[in-house]
Order: structure tokens, then sequence, then C-alpha cells
């Protein structure tokens, strides 16, 4: 176990902030090539299209700085660290593995900022990194042992039984054990796996998160996933490897592998403390996977003793891109207690409004929804779930602040390791 820090090495620590803010993604970077170039294995574990785009070193050091800043007041992290310790279990990471990263963590501080690294700065980084390591090793040792609880350790082979189209870039995989045992351990909508498969070109093996897109029942047999073909991935327009493998090359009957279901941005439809409490669910393309999930969950038989009144906002480029249209117009046709809102961009000679869409030719603007109906905005207890790429997250969100909504009842889905901006 770490031993606590001295008040000395936290005021290191966090005197470093500002330099983290100016050189963190080199470090980042550094850290990254010299830990994968001597340790290769690690490859299974680390994407190569964030290494690719830059993503994944952005994101380590936004977290890095977090943590300097807040080394003081270490319970402005916790949710951070949840988010963190669900992905680092959904990637099987061992505690053995902190050891490797601290080594080259702190390696890549003294590499990056030379003579400024004293003694007592890498003092107090290596006792820092321990206290943190020692954290997220104890917590997610608590999450193994409750999926092992469920009979799942580690990475299980699942076999596609349905591979079901849902846009033109979108398509929804069935997977079902390959070992025949079922029922499967039932998941909170809005939680995802991790699935794995080998790259033959890369000689190394692949995992990516895809959430869970259709409401748990009580004994799934099967999990399902639905996975954009994703063309271009961030400012390098870098082909996503995982998602266009799966769509291209896996077909019914294919196996790949899945870790057991995590993740903290969910619903619970049983809670009965939200009986009556809003639920607004906003998305853009592929981010209506996780909401579809809680949308299902909200209005299914069993919600009956939780009823919640439910907005679905969705932005769609166009119709043929937009997912699960037409469920989510069944739905709202059979309960009463559901609104949907459709944005889509592009329009096309057949797209009828108040039939494929409410709003066309514009991109997402709650400005133009119905305060009281649609975002719920008289209900002090309503919640806001918003899954979609991180700027649009966080526009989002700054939008339903500037309407008065407390940043505490809105909820982002964010994959990456660091955490969105304060």
């Amino acid at each position: 176990m770490a031993a606590p820090l001295t008040e000395s090495q936290i005021a290191i620590v966090k005197a470093t902030a500002p330099v983290l803010k100016e050189h963190g993604v080199a470090i980042t970077t550094v850290f990254y090539g010299n830990m994968l170039r001597e340790n290769p294995e690690l490859h299974n574990i680390f994407s190569t299209t964030s290494q690719t785009t830059g993503r994944q070193p952005r994101a380590l050091a936004g977290a890095v700085l977090s943590y300097a800043t807040y080394i003081d007041d270490l319970p402005k992290l916790t949710h951070a660290v949840e988010r963190i310790a669900h992905k680092h279990v959904s990637l099987q990471v061992a505690p053995e593995q902190y050891d490797i990263v601290g080594k080259y963590l702190i390696q890549a501080i003294g590499q990056v900022l030379g003579d400024a690294a004293t003694p007592a700065i890498v003092d107090a980084w290596t006792a820092a990194y321990g206290m943190l390591a020692n954290v997220f090793i104890n917590r997610e040792g608590e999450m193994y042992k409750a999926n092992a609880a469920e009979n799942w350790v580690g990475w299980r082979k699942f076999r596609i039984v349905r591979k079901v189209p849902e846009s033109s870039v979108i398509t929804s995989f069935y997977l079902a054990p390959a070992d025949g045992q079922t029922p499967l351990p039932r998941y909170l909508p809005g939680q995802y796996v991790s699935l794995q498969v080998p790259v033959p070109e890369l000689g190394y093996l692949q995992s990516r998160q895809y959430s869970l897109s259709e409401g748990p029942t009580a004994g799934p047999e099967y999990y399902r996933i639905s996975v954009k073909r994703e063309d271009a991935v961030g400012e390098a327009g870098v082909p996503g490897l995982i998602s266009n493998m799966l769509h291209a090359r896996y077909a019914v009957g294919d196996e790949v592998e899945l870790s057991h279901p995590q993740g903290e941005f969910f619903v619970d439809p049983t809670d009965t403390s939200k009986d009556g409490v809003p639920a607004v669910l906003i998305s853009t393309g592929v981010g209506a996977t996780p909401l579809k999930a809680m949308l299902d969950s909200l209005t299914a038989a069993s919600a009956a003793v939780v009823k919640r009144p439910v907005s679905w906002i969705h932005a769609s480029r166009s119709r043929a891109m937009q997912p699960f249209a037409d469920a989510v117009r069944q739905i709202c046709r059979e309960k009463e207690n559901v609104t949907a809102n459709v944005f889509l961009h592009d329009l096309g000679p057949e797209d009828q409004a108040g039939v494929h869409y409410e709003f066309g030719e514009t991109r997402m603007d709650l400005a133009k929804l119905d305060r009281e109906r649609d975002l719920f905005l008289g209900d002090a207890r309503a919640e806001y779930y918003i899954c979609a790429p991180e700027p649009f997250m966080l526009h989002m969100r700054a939008v339903l602040m500037a309407m008065g909504v407390d940043q505490s009842r809105i909820f982002l889905e964010l994959f990456a390791t660091g955490d969105v901006a304060a």
C-alpha cells in the first residue's frame, strides 16, 4: 500500500500543474512511445487509432493535469476515477501493469522536463502516482470480484447470431455466448462492453468499447451492440480500425470476445426514488446507442412501477444515417409518457415534417423546443443524459446550464481516458 503523501509532496505536485498544462501532451506522447516500444504486449490494451489521432495522449494529459490540480481536494476527482476504473476493468487491466505505467510516466516527465525535473519533483510525482495507482487497484479489484460472482472472469467468447443494418452507417450485432451458457448477467441501460478481436495486419489484439443498444431483459440470451462504420476519426481523418473490420469482415457465425458490461453512465429503471422524474435523452448519430437502451428500459412493461416522463431529442445528418428511427416512433405511438424531436440537417425529397423529423435543415437547437413538454425546465428534478462527440456534449451542457439546469443533473457519456472539461 502506498504511503500517504506528505504536505511537501502535495505542494510540489500541485505547483507542477502549470508545467503539465504546457508540456502534458509532450510528456504523455513520450510516455506511450517508450512504453509500447519496450512492452509491445500492451498494444493489446491501447487503441492504435487513439494513438494515431493523438486522442489518447491528450486524454491522459488532461487526467494527469486534473490530478495535479486537485491533489489537495481529491473528492472532486471521484467521478473521473470511477469512470476510468470502469474502463480499465472492461479492458482487463491487471494490478501489476500499474508498475509498468508508473515507471514510464515518471521517466517521460524527466525526459521532457530535463533539468527542471528536480529530484524533489520526481520524488513527489512517484509518490503521487503510487497513491493514485493504489486507489485504482482497490476499486478495480472490487469490480473484478463482483464480475467473478456472476461467473465472468476475463474475456469471454461470443458468436454473432444476427447482423442488422440500423442506418447507412450503423449496424447492430447480436452476440450470444459461444459456450451457450445463459442467461447472461443483466446490465444497466447505458452501460457498455469492450469487444476484442485480433488484427492480423498489426499482429496483436485490439479492443473497443460499444454501448449495449437494447434495454436489458430479466435473463438476457444475447447482447446487442450497434456499431458505426467510422470512415474518419479525429482531425487526422483516420478510419476506425475495428468498426470497419466488424462491418466488412465479420458475419453471422464469426466469434469475438467481450468483457463484462461496465460503465457509470446509466439509468436504473427500478429506482423508486426516480418515480415521476423526467429523463431527457439527447444524442447525435451513433450517440443514440446507450440512450436507446435507456428508452427501452424506461418504457418497458416492467417500468410500470417507476414511471418517468421521457423526452427523446436526436440530431442526424440525414434520415439514411439515423438509427432506430422506426423503433423510437413506435414507442412514441404506444407510450403517452414519451415525446420525440428529431433534427435532420440534410433533407431528402421524401422526408416529411412530423413524420420523419420535427426540425429540418438545421443543427440541434434546444431553443426551438418546448421548455416544459420537451425539456422539463420547470422541474428541478429533471435529468439530462447526453451522448455525442465531446464538443457537442460540452455545448449542450453549457446551453442547459444557461437555461437554469444545475450541472449535477446533466450526465455525459465519454469513453476517453481523460475527463471532459470542467
